[in-house]
């Protein structure tokens, strides 16, 4: 599993920050490849493979907001989580 906090602490802009684009971005990856590694060991997981579809189309729309509104921050969580696009 990943550890939600650590995420946000190595994400985060500011002090009380939690709720960010790039925070967001980080968090829904980790449960992205936390999921992926679920649905290679249970191949039939049909509702969970939809929830996942759901994870990754939420986190393309934070990432097209971020390139259109703050390239740099958009540019440095690609090259932070090794995203490709």
């Amino acid at each position: 599993m990943y550890d939600k906090s650590e995420i946000i602490s190595n994400y985060k802009l500011s002090e009380k920050d939690t709720g960010s684009s790039e925070v967001q971005i980080a968090l829904l990856s980790a449960r992205i490849a936390h999921l992926t590694e679920h649905l290679r060991t249970h191949k039939k997981d049909f509702h969970s493979r939809h929830g996942l579809i759901a994870m990754t189309n939420r986190r393309r729309k934070l990432l097209n907001y971020l390139k259109k509104n703050k390239l740099e921050a958009y540019e440095a969580i690609i090259q932070k989580l090794g995203l490709r696009r």
